[in-house]
Formats: structure tokens, C-alpha cells, sequence
């Protein structure tokens, strides 16, 4: 059985994510990580011995949030096509606690990494782009639809990441549905 992180765990990843978020992943430096998140250097080596075990870290995260935005998005009653594009464009920085909130700043980190080259950051963002097409192909049975219906959920999520506000999302609703609809015939 694996123990769960602790919460001093869990602080220094978000620091790390947000430092990466903010300033790109050169600054985010251990000395400014264990300052974000209100502990000592050594406080931060005792859970992570170096800058590669934060990303490692925040990497983990990342796959266990995907993970449960997945389990989210095949037990949604309107389906993984709809689920993915709603809460792609809902604002992501309420204050929920759901899977996509919490994955909100993770994506965007994980995202910052792999445009700095991090093969890690790119390996796990295609694993879970991946997981989440597949879901939405296993509901529409059309592999190039799911991937348009993936692109419409990436393309308002860079809106609403942005603050572009998503005031048609009932309309795009509306035709996503009718794609699915006559795809599956249900």
C-alpha cells in the first residue's frame, strides 16, 4: 500500500507548478520553490533531493489528476465527447476542488515543461491527451470526429485559460451533441 503525500508534499508541488506557471521552469529554483511554499531548503530535500524529483513530482500529479478527470469523463452522464468540451471551457480557476480545477495550473506546468524541452512533460501531457481522445472515440466510434472534438475542447480551454470569455458554450454544446447524435444514432 502506498502512502498518500503528505500535505508538505503537496504544497511544494503547487509552489513548483506555479513558479513554473509564472516565471518559466529556470527560475523556478529550489530556494524559490521552498520560499513559495513557506519551507526550508532542507525542508524541501527531505521530499524532493533535487529540481528532477519536483518535476518527477509534479509529473506524478499531473498523471493522477488525468487519471481522475478521466474517471470523471466516463461515468458523465452526457458523455465523454460533452463532459470534455464543458469543462474544457468552464472557467478552470474556480475554487471547486474537482479534478479539473486541480488540474488547471498542473496542465498548464506540464505544458511550460515540455515547451522547454522536457521529454518527461511531453511523454505524460501525450499519455493523457491520449486516455482522453480514446474515451471520447470509444463514445463516437469515429476516430477522426473524436479528434475534432477534441480540438474543439483544446481550443476553448486556450480561451478560457486566457480569460476570453466562452459565451457561447451552450450553442457549441448544442452542436457537439448533434455531431455524437449522428455519429452513434442514439
Amino acid at each position: 500500500m502506498t502512502r498518500a503525500p503528505s500535505a508538505t508534499r503537496d504544497r511544494l508541488v503547487d509552489a513548483f507548478a506555479a513558479l513554473v506557471v509564472s516565471t518559466g521552469a529556470r527560475s523556478a529554483t529550489l530556494e524559490a520553490v521552498a520560499a513559495r511554499a513557506g519551507v526550508s531548503k532542507g525542508g524541501l530535500l527531505y521530499h524532493f533531493a533535487s529540481k528532477d524529483a519536483l518535476v518527477d513530482g509534479l509529473l506524478d500529479r499531473f498523471a493522477r489528476l488525468a487519471a481522475q478527470d478521466a474517471d470523471l469523463m466516463r461515468a458523465a452522464p452526457e458523455g465523454p465527447a460533452e463532459y470534455y468540451v464543458r469543462t474544457s471551457a468552464t472557467e478552470p480557476l474556480a475554487a471547486s476542488g474537482s479534478a479539473p480545477d486541480q488540474l488547471y495550473t498542473i496542465v498548464i506546468a506540464t505544458l511550460r515543461l515540455a515547451q522547454e524541452d522536457d521529454p518527461r512533460a511531453t511523454d505524460a501531457f501525450l499519455a493523457a491527451n491520449t486516455a482522453w481522445r480514446e474515451l471520447i472515440e470509444e463514445q463516437v466510434g469515429d476516430p477522426a470526429l473524436a479528434r475534432i472534438v477534441q480540438l474543439v475542447g483544446d481550443g476553448l480551454w486556450n480561451s478560457a485559460s486566457m480569460g476570453i470569455p466562452v459565451d457561447d458554450l451552450d450553442d457549441i454544446l448544442v452542436r457537439v451533441r448533434a455531431m455524437v447524435t449522428a455519429a452513434t444514432g442514439a
